[in-house]
C-alpha cells in the first residue's frame, strides 16, 4: 500500500513538472486584428522563420525584420474574440509567439507591434552561426583597425581603390577597403558587386564570372566626395589561383564611373589576421 502511495506521489510531481515546462495558448501575448487593418510586427533583429498556424490570416515579410499580418475574412465569418491563429516568429537569437484575436472594431486592432525583450525566449538558431549584431560588431572593429595592406589596389578615373585588411571570424571573411577620389566630382554610388572572375580575360574566350551576395555591407553611404571606406562580410569561400575576387563599385548614370579591386587568393590565404582574438584587442 505504501509503495502505491509513493508511486502516485512521484507521478503527481512528474505531471506538475511537465505542465510547468509546457506553455499553452492561454499564456500567450494576444494581438487584436481586423480584416480592414494591417498589423505590423517589428523585430529587433532579422526574422529567419515565420509560422502562421491557420490559413485564416495572411502574412508577408516586406523587410528582414518586419512582418505584416491581416485576417482574410471579416465580421461575416468571424466574431469578436475568435482566435484566428497563433503566429510564431523566430529570429537569429530568440523566438516569440502571439495569439491573434479577431475584433469587429477597427479602432481596437493593433497596427504596430514591436517585439519586447520581456516577451521573447532565447533560441539558438542552428542556421545562424553569427548573428547580424555580432557581425556588425566585428566589422566595426575591423573598420577601427589600422590598414595592413599597402600593395593591393587599382587606379582608374583619377580614383584609387585599396585593400586595407582581411580578417576571418567564424565562417566569414571581413574585407576592409577604401576609395580615394582625387577629383572634385562627387561619386554617387549605384551598387557594390562582389564576384569571382577569371584572372586573365581574353576576347576569344568565354570569361566566367560568379556573383556573390555579401552577408553584410557595413556602411550604407550612397555618395562621397573625396574619401570612402567600407567593410564587406562574405561567407568563407575558396577559388583557384586562376581566379580573382573582385569588388566593383559603380556610379549612377550619366557619368557611370566604375572602379574595381581585384584580390588574389594568396592575399586571402596570407592575411595578417585570421583569428577572432585579434578582433577583440583594444
Amino acid at each position: 500500500m505504501k509503495i502505491k502511495i509513493l508511486i502516485a506521489f512521484f507521478l503527481c510531481i512528474a505531471s506538475a513538472s511537465l505542465l510547468c515546462a509546457q506553455e499553452t495558448t492561454s499564456g500567450l501575448e494576444l494581438l487584436t486584428v481586423n480584416d480592414q487593418v494591417t498589423t505590423v510586427i517589428t523585430a529587433t533583429e532579422p526574422i529567419r522563420f515565420v509560422d502562421i498556424s491557420t490559413g485564416k490570416v495572411a502574412g508577408d515579410q516586406p523587410l528582414s525584420n518586419t512582418l505584416r499580418l491581416k485576417p482574410k475574412e471579416g465580421a461575416d465569418v468571424n466574431a469578436d474574440g475568435d482566435v484566428l491563429a497563433v503566429v510564431t516568429v523566430i529570429t537569429e537569437r530568440y523566438r516569440v509567439q502571439y495569439g491573434l484575436i479577431y475584433t469587429t472594431r477597427m479602432n481596437e486592432a493593433v497596427t504596430e507591434k514591436t517585439i519586447l525583450q520581456t516577451e521573447v525566449l532565447p533560441y539558438n538558431n542552428p542556421a545562424v552561426s553569427m548573428s547580424t549584431e555580432e557581425m556588425a560588431r566585428f566589422a566595426r572593429r575591423v573598420w577601427d583597425s589600422p590598414a595592413r595592406y599597402r600593395n593591393v589596389g587599382a587606379r582608374k578615373h583619377h580614383m584609387n581603390i585599396r585593400l586595407n585588411n582581411i580578417y576571418s571570424a567564424g565562417e566569414y571573411f571581413f574585407i576592409d577597403f577604401s576609395v580615394q577620389n582625387r577629383t572634385n566630382i562627387r561619386f554617387d554610388i549605384d551598387q557594390i558587386r562582389v564576384k569571382v572572375e577569371d584572372k586573365r580575360q581574353t576576347r576569344a574566350a568565354n570569361c566566367q564570372s560568379i556573383e556573390i551576395t555579401p552577408a553584410m555591407i557595413l556602411e550604407n553611404s550612397s555618395t562621397f566626395l573625396h574619401g570612402y571606406r567600407n567593410v564587406i562580410v562574405l561567407k568563407k569561400l575558396t577559388f583557384p589561383n586562376d581566379k580573382v575576387l573582385t569588388i566593383e563599385m559603380s556610379e549612377k548614370q550619366i557619368s557611370g564611373r566604375t572602379i574595381t579591386l581585384s584580390i588574389d587568393y594568396e592575399d586571402v590565404l596570407y592575411a595578417d589576421s585570421f583569428s577572432e582574438t585579434l578582433l577583440e584587442e583594444d
